[in-house]
């Protein structure tokens, strides 16, 4: 039981080091360096960065189509950093939780599990380097930064469970169950929508709010903007599409958080209606923060730490649905 009781620790600080991955990653994307460094997983051939006028000069022969940029660089070697931590963190929890005793087989899988995704993510960051910031790539990585996170947060609320060995359950109706339950997919699908904006840099293709431009529906090309199935080739740093395809990428978004507002304050309406009220409390503050964090980003032109927060924000969301239903039990 000693042993459990470790890897929980080492899970908590997995979460902290999540966050500060995901956290770091949207800096890297927001001031646009995720080609601050134009190989992988060194920095123009360095372990750090090139700092020395030869080194530089040499790093600028090398990459003439990317001239070196220190204001770039750091915050992208900063990230891998991080990343590259947290993805011997989650390799170091899996290896404890094999060899631990009494060892427990859900711990087993969902750790290994993890490991298998930062493994996954760790090609998926070669492949945006390499691919200049393919969209789908840049979506991709940014959805496995939250689905790890995610499961560090379930891997230590299930040792906590199995540590105190007493848990209290919110008694929830079968129906606030099915709710619950389509709220994952619903805020998942909104959480792509965010990360295709930002990947598309659309996030001010809407000046305005409530209204674009002025108007409830300006002049957009959904076909273009929707197409997920970008061609591999072009540097995407600044974006590839015309200003209609991101309008109509920014209005889906909007169109999409009025969505997940309407449904997350139904959902926390029920656990209030069957009185639980930590968990319709939980759900009604994330919500409100986020939709506050998203219509600054629109009024004061995408503030570098309003954005960050709009991201991470997100990403607490989904731990605060999580977390509501690992603790819910059909009564």
């Amino acid at each position: 039981m000693v042993n459990l009781k470790r890897i929980q620790l080492i899970a908590l600080v997995g979460i902290f080091l999540a966050f500060t991955v995901v956290g770091l990653g949207a800096w890297t994307r927001l001031v646009d360096a995720g080609l601050g460094c134009p190989d992988w997983p060194g920095c123009y051939g360095y372990a750090i960065w090139p700092m020395s006028e030869t080194e530089i000069s040499l790093a600028n022969e090398l990459y003439p189509e990317r001239k070196f940029e220190i204001e770039k660089a750091v915050p992208e070697v900063v990230h891998r950093y991080f990343a590259g931590s947290l993805g011997l963190l989650i390799i170091g929890l899996f290896l404890y939780a094999v060899f631990s005793k009494p060892r427990n087989s859900f711990i087993v899988k969902i750790t290994s599990t993890m490991t298998a995704l930062v493994l996954f993510q760790s090609l998926l960051g070669y492949f945006t380097v390499s691919l200049k910031l393919w969209p789908q790539v840049v979506t991709a990585h940014l959805l496995g930064g939250f689905a790890t996170t995610t499961l560090l947060f379930l891997t230590y609320l299930k040792l906590k469970e199995i540590n105190l060995g007493n848990i209290n359950y919110f008694s929830v109706s079968k129906n606030t169950l099915r709710i619950l339950n389509i709220a994952f997919p619903i805020l998942i699908v909104q959480i792509i929508l965010g990360v295709w904006l930002s990947s598309n840099y659309a996030a001010l293709a809407c000046s305005d709010f409530p209204l674009c431009k002025g108007q409830i529906l300006p002049d957009a090309d959904y076909v273009k903007g929707l197409n997920f199935a970008q061609r591999i080739g072009p540097d995407y740093l600044g974006g590839q599409l015309d200003h209609q395809s991101r309008v109509a990428i920014h209005l889906v978004h909007r169109f999409g958080a009025l969505i997940v507002t309407l449904y997350f304050l139904f959902l926390a309406y029920l656990f209030a209606k069957e009185k639980n009220y930590f968990v319709s409390g939980l759900i009604g503050v994330l919500l409100f923060l986020q939709l506050a964090l998203g219509i600054s980003n629109i009024i004061y032109r995408l503030p570098l730490y309003v954005a960050i927060a709009h991201n991470l924000g997100a990403l607490f969301l989904l731990l605060g649905l999580s977390y509501a239903r690992l603790r819910s039990r059909e009564y």
